[in-house]
């Protein structure tokens, strides 16, 4: 399965530069059998083919679960919605900050066997869920399970993919990745609706095992192969970027947790929103049209985002998502719909430049990298919830709901212009003071250069 479409291996086990891609398949060992030219046409290969269908149906199977927790714990639990909002809470909190775990034990025992702890992590999670269904504390505990998994897995994950790439492939890659989660999150939902109410048993036990099949398809990955992406800085980015990540690198994460939180509004508040002013529906109808949009979008615009600048990418995301936040504000069936799409484009924008980013500013492992995106993706998260609870409760207090968009809006055109100025104030700051020692040494009495 992972050899089929390889072709020669070069001696030093890399890929072919971005000049040498021919018509035929990409060279190289592991990851790095990485995709061919069909036709003129571009498409993944060997590992990575699996891998993308492995993601798609790890999502499905999640996403036929994890939507319904809230109906489990408290339907047919009985916990209180304060228990439940708490529960589901720190598990989110859980799979988002753990992927700084998930990448540090990457570097440690390789991205192949960190997919394979995780999935064996979230498989016993599913499977834990099958006495949970008369249990609180069992329930519980396969929740964080499940969301220990996938803190593990998602860095590794991209990590594969991207590894041994040239970095003009890492667009595609990462956009048909993120097609293939979009896709499992906008099928798994309504395809385990039938199940979750009259037999919750047999949908759990049968994620179980659609996990222990996709883990043990990758058992026969080949190890990640080091290609272009496994690199040093250049003189460029080290000098501006200090040790532990705190130089380049560090725009990245400010913009992407400034990305998740504008976004977590509107995945949080849509539907108060939404379902009382049109129909469950119609929302549910506005959700499967932005999940299609996404899934379809993403790789045919990721050459393009690529090529923006990042200044010009910002611009873009965080422009499409006011205009897509106040035009839900302003209109109505119509609005929502607009504003959804809006809303896509600025996901797709943002989400895909600043993991690509991310990569290009840091010399750390990639599994590193995107374990702190991760991180930062929590953060956004976590502040989103905080915040907009309030905002919300604020708006429908003064009995003016479209305010609340109106206003997250305005925080989607302000924050970036007050806050990644301000980030990178804060890192040439400390760049400077990296340097400073040795600026000093050549001013007080170090060799000077004369004209000649």
């Amino acid at each position: 399965m992972a050899g089929s479409e390889r072709g020669p291996t070069r001696r030093d086990g890399g890929t072919r530069g971005v000049g040498e891609q021919g018509s035929g398949t990409k060279g190289g060992s592991g990851a790095g059998a990485g995709h061919e030219r069909v036709a003129g046409r571009w498409r993944p290969g060997g590992p990575r083919s699996f891998l993308l269908a492995g993601s798609f149906l790890i999502t499905l199977g999640s996403f036929a679960v994890l939507p319904y927790m809230s109906v489990l714990l408290h339907q047919r639990l009985g916990l209180g919605l304060g228990t439940v909002g708490f529960v589901l809470a720190v598990a989110s909190l859980v799979q988002f900050s753990g992927g700084v775990a998930g990448g540090a034990l990457a570097r440690r025992i390789g991205l192949r066997a960190t997919m394979l702890v995780a999935l064996a992590v979230r498989t016993a999670g599913f499977a834990a869920f099958v006495p949970g269904l008369h249990s609180p504390w069992a329930a519980i505990g396969a929740l964080f399970l499940v969301s220990s998994g996938a803190a593990l897995y998602l860095p590794a994950n991209k990590a594969y993919l991207v590894e041994g790439a040239a970095e003009a492939e890492r667009p595609r890659l990462l956009s048909a990745s993120g097609s293939a989660f979009n896709a499992g999150i906008a099928l798994g939902p309504p395809a385990a609706a039938p199940f979750v109410l009259t037999s919750p048993g047999a949908l759990f036990a049968g994620v179980t095992v659609l996990f222990a099949v996709v883990g043990l398809g990758h058992a026969l990955l080949p190890p990640a192969s080091a290609g272009p992406t496994a690199r040093g800085p250049s003189k460029d980015e080290d000098s501006a970027a200090p040790a532990g990540g705190s130089g380049r690198d560090g725009l990245p994460f400010v913009v992407t947790v400034l990305s998740v939180y504008v976004f977590m509004f509107f995945q949080h508040y849509l539907a108060l929103y939404a379902v009382p002013r049109t129909s469950a529906s119609f929302y549910g109808g506005v959700l499967m049209g932005y999940a299609c949009l996404l899934v379809v979008a993403q790789p045919l615009l990721s050459e393009w985002i690529a090529g923006l600048s990042y200044r010009r990418a910002m611009r873009v995301g965080f422009g499409a998502m006011a205009a897509g936040t106040a035009v839900i504000g302003a209109g109505g069936r119509a609005g929502i719909g607009v504003g959804a799409a809006l809303i896509c484009l600025g996901e797709i924008v943002l989400f895909l430049k600043n993991d690509l980013e991310a990569l290009a500013r840091s010399s750390a492992a990639p599994a590193v990298v995107f374990g702190r995106q991760r991180l930062a993706a929590g953060i956004g998260a976590f502040a989103s919830g905080v915040a907009g609870g309030q905002l919300y409760g604020a708006a429908e207090d003064m009995g003016t709901a479209r305010g609340f968009w109106f206003v997250v809006a305005l925080q989607a055109l302000v924050l970036p212009v007050l806050v990644v100025p301000l980030a990178g104030a804060v890192r040439r700051r400390y760049a400077g003071s990296r340097t400073r020692p040795e600026k000093r040494t050549a001013a007080d009495g170090g060799p000077r250069r004369t004209p000649a």
